[in-house]
């Protein structure tokens, strides 16, 4: 064998060792003891929210949240097109990380910058990721606390299917066993960019940016508002597979991913919290 075709040989083995090589970041923590992982709380400029699930590309680790967390009007400016925003690169704490991550994908920035004229999207495109620092990488785990999953990423099912979401804010005063919600689907909107759920204790100030998944597992949706009427005590959720798919083609995220969860997705879980 030639020089070349050895030179050729051992780089093309090099290249397929690097595929299959798993990355550091993808040496998640155990669920047990990782510290950073879907439902911890966020906090951008003291405003609170709630991580819904772990994401990943060459970039980096990134954990998503509402849009929204980083808004700088009242609560009534919900319009990402038109609302005020902190811009990228504005420091989140993270609960559980040893260093503030960064706003790097907000998807009312992207849409303002690329002057969107979907009603439907500047409605209720509602999603922001923050890039955790790599010191807290090794601290991560893309598992949702108790009920485990994501399965990967889904779409939601019809009108009265089941949902699951697990909220973490503060206002619930440290009681864990209200942090999973499961409930049904009661209401789709906006053709398709949203939809209307009603779970067993609602999500309240503070979860907002929590997700949600569907009876496999799978990802589907991040929440978004808390609904006043005309159905009082439900929440807006934003489907995640078009919230996705906007960051790819417009934010600069082309690679950007979900992350399953290493841990089997459990739905009897808020059955077995009630029953005991």
């Amino acid at each position: 064998m030639t020089r070349t075709k050895l030179a050729v040989l051992a780089a093309s083995l090099a290249a397929i060792a690097a595929m299959l090589a798993p990355s550091a970041a993808s040496a998640w923590a155990p669920a047990a003891s990782a510290s950073v992982h879907p439902g911890v709380q966020t906090y951008t400029a003291g405003g609170q929210c709630t991580a819904n699930f772990v994401f990943e590309d060459a970039g980096g680790v990134y954990l998503g949240q509402a849009a929204h967390c980083s808004g700088t009007g009242g609560q009534t400016e919900t319009d990402g097109c038109t609302s005020g925003s902190l811009p990228l690169g504005t420091p989140v704490e993270v609960k559980g990380a040893s260093k503030p991550a960064t706003l790097v994908y907000s998807s009312w920035l992207t849409m303002q910058a690329g002057g969107e004229t979907d009603p439907d999207a500047c409605a209720f495109n509602d999603l922001a990721l923050v890039k955790l620092d790599p010191a807290d990488v090794g601290k991560v785990n893309p598992s949702v606390p108790g009920f485990g999953g994501p399965t990967g990423l889904g779409t939601v099912g019809g009108l009265g299917s089941t949902v699951y979401s697990y909220g973490n804010s503060s206002l619930r005063g440290g009681i864990t066993q209200l942090s999973p919600k499961q409930g049904i689907v009661i209401q789709n909107e906006g053709n398709g960019w949203s939809h209307v759920v009603s779970t067993l204790t609602p999500g309240v100030p503070g979860d907002s940016g929590s997700g949600f998944m569907n009876g496999s597992g799978a990802a589907i949706g991040t929440l978004s508002t808390l609904q006043i009427a005309p159905l009082a005590g439900t929440n807006g959720v934003g489907d995640l597979g078009k919230e996705l798919a906007y960051a790819q083609a417009n934010g600069g995220f082309g690679g950007l991913h979900l992350v399953p969860g290493t841990e089997a997705f459990k739905p009897n879980l808020v059955g077995a919290i009630l029953g005991s």
